[in-house]
Parts: structure tokens; sequence; C-alpha cells
């Protein structure tokens, strides 16, 4: 965009108001009308010009808040086959209001300063209290050229999630490792507050879960460790309970949602325990998508994990978002139905972010969760996707009205992969101290040429969470097919 361009007879007066505005676009969210009722924020958008990677694109976010600060993490320049050129951030430190953004340094050849990674990917972000410390974990694909080797790595920030370090190592080993994620325990009455934990798996051991601590902020970390009976499987969301207890849901390779837990501050894992048995609708369109489980914890410590299951719909013709419960991560709730539409509807929903308002708890816990959906199931080609948000204020036994946040889209305006269109493996919702709702999440509008226009997203000023009628009780119809692992493999 050019304020600049056109006839130079331009007053000084003119000239320096262009300047300022032009200066202020550079280095803020830029806000967007929406048809649905809400104004959308564009927290980022892909700066990079290099011609191995898709421009301009940007895919899966994760969110955390803590106090007036949130911070969101994504991938910028997505490749074809996986993994992109820089990891982006994007922060408020007033509770949503203003958002600034960057890309971490020392990682790939695009970023500033270049690092010794070819790609990264997969990034999430978590918050150390004791420490003051936000950590962004991600991927380093293929470094200094070893195609073999993927490694884990940490960014951290001292200054509010502002600036970043250069990464630090989790994991370097040789081994290719996927699906990192990282939370840490800020309880400061636990007995183990101020370790960080980073859940990934090991593809060289056919998707082996590992864990590392670190109880330095993220400076150092310890050797990997596997749970008990060595668990396989993928995209484990960890969170700590207020006495310490680690949790970790993941997608079990067995065909199911599971979890396994730490008492001792990650010294050791228990075998993992079954939350539900994965009952998964596969899209006919061309879009990226694998019941990966989204997980978060209210304020007493009950675990909340949803993720896309068919079990309520006649025939698996389309996927619910759907959610099981726990006080202490080895006996699960029966699954229920987050009742985005009505069962029968025709909508498949798919890829939800769910969060949870930590000053709540039990049957006033406060949640919210956004997802993409297709109005049709079936759809093979001209398929519209629009992202959805809804609510509740009782624990997850009634939601409100679902409501629209971006859409509808088309397929071919998103990143291309050798898995589908992509906005992302994973979204995110995180609720501020205000009580409002921040979902990140990928918005995309016609390419111009060979250039996306596929950007980070929320909305402006938040959303509220609240409650409403519409009962999450429904029954199951439908059981035994396969998960969609076999349609997804990494990065």
């Amino acid at each position: 965009m050019s304020i600049l361009s056109g006839k130079m007879w331009c007053s000084r007066a003119a000239l320096a108001l262009a300047v300022a505005v032009l200066l202020t676009l550079s280095s803020t969210a830029l806000a967007f009308a929406s048809p649905n009722s809400v104004t959308r924020l564009r927290l980022s958008n892909d700066p990079f010009t290099n011609n191995t990677s898709q421009h301009k694109t940007q895919v899966e976010p994760d969110t955390y808040s803590n106090g007036s600060t949130i911070v969101s993490t994504f991938q910028s320049g997505r490749f074809f086959d996986g993994g992109s050129s820089d990891i982006g951030r994007a922060t408020s430190t007033n509770n949503g209001s203003t958002w600034t953004h960057s890309f971490l340094p020392g990682t790939t050849p695009y970023s500033t300063p270049t690092g010794p990674y070819a790609r990264v990917s997969d990034p999430s972000v978590a918050f150390d209290a004791k420490h003051a410390v936000w950590i962004i974990s991600f991927l380093g694909l293929f470094p200094n050229g070893n195609g073999n080797e993927v490694d884990v790595e940490v960014s951290r920030s001292t200054n509010g999630g502002l600036t970043w370090s250069n990464p630090v190592k989790v994991d370097a080993n040789g081994h290719f490792f996927d699906k990192n994620w990282s939370v840490c325990d800020d309880t400061s009455s636990s007995p183990f507050y101020g370790n960080c934990y980073t859940e990934f798996d090991d593809v060289n051991f056919g998707d082996q879960e590992m864990m590392s601590t670190s109880s330095d902020g993220g400076v150092t970390w310890g050797a990997a460790k596997s749970p008990s009976g060595t668990p396989h499987g993928l995209g484990g969301q960890p969170v700590v309970q207020p006495g310490g207890t680690v949790i970790v849901p993941f997608e079990d390779l067995n065909g199911t949602i599971s979890a396994f837990t730490s008492t001792n501050g990650g010294t050791s894992w228990t075998a993992a325990v079954t939350v539900a048995t994965l009952d998964t609708f596969f899209e006919p369109a061309n879009i990226r998508t694998s019941p990966l489980p989204s997980a978060e914890i209210d304020g007493a410590g009950t675990v909340y994990v949803a993720w896309q299951d068919c079990r309520f719909e006649s025939g698996c013709t389309a996927n619910d978002i759907v959610f099981s419960t726990s006080s202490n991560g080895t006996s699960w709730s029966t699954v229920k139905m987050v009742p985005a539409d009505p069962v029968g509807s025709g909508v498949d929903h798919f890829i939800p972010g769910i969060g949870v308002d930590k000053s709540t708890s039990g049957s006033s816990a406060h949640i919210a969760v956004t997802y993409y959906y297709f109005t049709n199931a079936n759809c093979t080609t001209n398929c519209q996707l629009d992202v959805g948000y809804l609510s509740s204020t009782n624990g997850g036994t009634s939601w409100s009205a679902k409501q629209q946040l971006a859409g509808p889209m088309m397929l071919t305006w998103l990143a291309s992969t050798n898995q589908g269109n992509m906005v992302g493996d994973y979204i995110s919702t995180s609720i501020a101290g205000t009580g409002l709702a921040f979902p990140v999440f990928a918005v995309a509008r016609a390419p111009v040429g060979s250039t996306f226009h596929e950007a980070m997203f929320t909305v402006k000023g938040g959303l509220p969470v609240v409650g409403g009628t519409n009962s999450s009780s429904a029954v199951v119809v439908d059981w035994g097919h396969a998960p969609a692992t076999s349609r997804f493999t990494a990065l």
C-alpha cells in the first residue's frame, strides 16, 4: 500500500500526515469490518519473499494469556512439504486493546539474524510466572542441511513478549521430532512452581511420546523421558493443576484420545489412560485436518480436552466438536458435544481451540471454543470454509448460539500442502484478565496471481463469554470409524 503515490503537489502538512499514517500502519494491527457483527483485527501478515515457500501465508496459531498480556505465535511463509520461513508472534500488553508483532530471530536463512534451520514449524507459547519469562517452543527443521533431523527449540522473552532470544535447544539429538507443546507451572504454592514442560514425539521411534523439563525459565532442559509403557502418538497438550500435577492429553496412535501424567515435577510419567475412542469423519474436501486434541484447565484444576468427532452423527456423516473433562487425568467424563449446530445438520466442524477462564471453575467455569467448519460436510469442490465461536458459563453443560467470525473462504485461497490446504493443525482461544475471549485464526482472501493473502486475525476488543440454552447432551449413534492419523503425518 502506498499512501504517497500520485502527483507531487501535496502540501507539506499533507505529506507529514501521510507519513504519520504510514508509520502507524507499519507497527500496529489493522481492523477489518466484518458482515458477521464482529470486527476482525489483523495481527500480522507474511513479510517474506523467498521463492521456496508460499507467500503471503500464515497458519497454525497458538495463544496464551497471563495478567494483561496475551501472546500469539504462528507459522509464516508455509512450505508445501512442511514447515515455514519463520515463526511470528503478536503481543498485547493491555488485554487485547493494541498489539505489536515481529518474527523470531536466529531461526532460518530468512530470519534476522539468520539461523541454522532450513525451516521452522509447530509453534506454541507458554508463560513462566516464577522466572517472568515467555517461551515459544517450535521445531527446527534440517539443521545445517541435515534432512533427517528435526530439533525441538524454544525462544525466550524476558520483557513481556516484546522481544525474543535466539533459539535454545530442548532436544537436538539428531532424531526427527514432531508436534511439540509447552506449558509452565505458574501456581506459587505448587511444589514444582517454575517448572516448564515440553511435549513432543520421536518419529524415529514410531512417534513415541516424550517430555522434557526445565526449572530455570527455559535456559536449560533435561533429558527427554518417555511415559511408562512408551505410548505412541502426537499432538499432546500438557496442562498443570494448581497442586503441580501435569496432565498431557494426546492423540494416541491406537485410535484414542489418551492422557498421561506426572505428580513429581516431570521426574517420571505414568502410563497413558484412555480418554475416549476416536470416531472420525474423513473430509472429502482437500483440507488438512486431524483429531488432535485441544486442552485447557480451569482454576480448580479440572482439565477440558476437545477434538473433532462424529460419534453423534448417524453414519459418521460429519464431525462435531466434542469434549471430556477430568479432575485427576486418570478418570475422564463421558464425551459430550459442543452444540454449535443441531445433530444431523450436515455441518462439519473441525480443528477446535478451547479456552478456559482460570479465574472460574467447576459448574461456573467459563469456556470458549473457536473452530473451522464447512456448511456442507460432503463438499469436494468449491468448498467454503468459515470460522465459528461459541461459549459456556456453566462448565460446558449448556452453550451459547454459535457466532460466525470469518468466511466464507475458498480452499484455494489457503496455503497448499502435501496433506491438503492448510489453516493449521491447531487453532487457539485464550481468555484475558478482563474475561473476554481472544481467538486467533487464519483468514484468507483470493490470491492475486501467485500471491496468497492468508494472515493471522483476532476479534477487535475480544468476545464476551456468555451462556445459553443449547445443551451439550446428545446420544452417541456411531462408533468404530478409523481415526484420521493415517492421512496425517508431521510438521
